[in-house]
């Protein structure tokens, strides 16, 4: 099994999330699709109960940060917050293009992301269904769609079925040699 290989870096994270079975799958998923870091912002998250969903035991292999509320929320500089809520004004998933470096932020589905939290992220994001999804599967939509764009996969086929050539190779291609020596190297031959 190869494991996908993308570019820059994600983590992922929720806002006053209770229900800790979620937290646990979400942090299970961000495990599952290389995340960085995780964290929960405000969240009364207990990590017994979410080992249930938790299966990986994501908090022993990935940083996982509690910030206790917004003004106590650091991230990596230059990482872009992305704000995960149905709004009307957000950008749509399928449409929206992953920053190299974020961090993705989603909220309890009957009230969603603050207010004050919305304010902070560069981007908010909306998965266009008809209403809230399930946090995990929220999640797990996310950074499948990050995953995609920021992979290394083959192009898809026109027709139905799978991919008729391999993924595109890592790194930037083979050496180039050059058959002729410049000027100033052949200078060096001849004189010893």
């Amino acid at each position: 099994m190869s494991v996908a290989r993308t570019r820059g870096y994600f983590g992922i994270g929720v806002e006053g999330v209770s229900k800790s079975a979620n937290v646990g799958a979400l942090l299970r998923t961000a495990h599952a699709f290389g995340a960085s870091f995780c964290f929960t912002l405000g969240a009364g998250f207990d990590a017994r109960a979410a080992r249930s969903a938790d299966t990986s035991d994501t908090a022993s292999h990935v940083p996982l940060w509690r910030f206790p509320d917004l003004e106590g929320m650091q991230l990596p500089q230059g990482c872009a917050l992305v704000g995960i809520e149905l709004l009307e004004d957000a950008t749509e998933l399928p449409s929206f293009r992953h920053p190299l470096n974020a961090a993705y932020v989603l909220g309890p589905e009957r009230s969603g992301l603050s207010p004050a939290l919305l304010a902070q992220c560069r981007h908010v994001v909306r998965i266009p269904t008809r209403f809230a999804l399930n946090l995990s599967v929220a999640g797990a939509l996310v950074l499948y769609d990050r995953l995609l764009q920021h992979g290394r996969f083959a192009e898809r086929p026109v027709k139905s079925g799978g991919a008729a050539q391999a993924a595109p190779p890592p790194g930037h291609g083979n050496p180039v040699f050059r058959r002729n020596l410049p000027t100033w190297m052949q200078a060096d031959e001849t004189e010893t």
